[in-house]
């Protein structure tokens, strides 16, 4: 498979969580930190989200030979989606890219394809559930396959004002079969103060495979601080934005993140 250009790097050290095959959606840098509620585009409606993550303080080593740095690099991509059906919706994020990471500077990483299937209209159910389906094709500096995949089903509860989101997610990178499928889950307790201002609270966690979680040191734990704002008055442009801790050695100590998002045909047939 033709590889994206590679760019000269200095030599990097193996670290044990790379040796054991530690999960590489959850260790390596990431161009998406969210949640998935289920909510997506009505059929007909063109969807841009640009996420901007920035890691001022991260995991100086990286986590396989040629690997991105995690710290002080500023990752992202800008996600495309269309919505199909009332139940389905085509995503694709392109490019997946950094800005800036130690050694390198610019890059392009790669791209992926995206196919999340929902409970049709799941904003205005109390019990609301999906499934999201990812492809990607990366660089040899962003994952250390150049295909992986996720598995991510999303399950939730609407309480009004408050939101708890669950996004069991399954990552693989087609080694080792069902033994080697990773275990990165994600969860939001949110509270929404009224339909444009809400609060959050949301874990990123990484356990290595399913059949044998790594040692909990090895592991990625990071707790996240979230706000968001829904206003089609503000440019039509939603805006969340939130800062991440580690929990563990295995993860990033300081996280930030800015995802915007705005519908580019807000009318079917616009």
């Amino acid at each position: 498979m033709k590889r994206f250009p590679k760019i000269p790097r200095r030599a990097a050290v193996l670290i044990l969580m790379g040796v054991i095959a530690a999960p590489a959606a959850a260790l390596a840098q990431t161009d998406e930190i969210q949640v998935y509620n289920a909510v997506i585009e009505p059929p007909g409606v063109f969807n841009l989200m640009v996420h901007s993550n920035f890691t001022p303080v991260g995991r100086e080593t990286p986590v396989f030979p040629g690997a991105i740095i995690a710290d002080d690099s500023v990752n992202g991509t800008a996600e495309w989606a269309y919505g199909v059906t009332p139940w389905f919706e085509q995503g694709l994020y392109l490019p997946v890219y950094s800005l800036y990471s130690k050694g390198r500077g610019a890059t392009i990483n790669g791209f992926k394809i995206r196919e999340l299937f929902v409970r049709p209209h799941a904003q205005d159910h109390k019990f609301f559930y999906g499934i999201n389906f990812e492809f990607s094709v990366n660089a040899d500096y962003w994952e250390s396959r150049p295909i992986t995949s996720e598995i991510r089903p999303i399950v939730g509860v609407r309480l009004h004002p408050w939101d708890f989101i669950y996004n069991p997610i399954v990552d693989t990178d087609y080694t080792g079969g069902i033994r080697n499928l990773q275990y990165n889950p994600a969860g939001r307790v949110a509270y929404h103060f009224n339909d444009r201002w809400a609060i959050a609270v949301e874990e990123y966690d990484g356990f290595g495979p399913l059949r044998h979680f790594v040692p909990y040191n090895q592991q990625f734990h990071e707790i996240w601080a979230v706000m968001d704002h829904y206003s089609s008055r503000f440019l039509g442009v939603d805006v969340e934005t939130g800062i991440g801790f580690g929990l563990t050695p295995g993860s990033d100590k300081v996280t930030l993140k800015l995802m915007l998002s705005r519908n580019l045909n807000p009318r079917p047939g616009a």
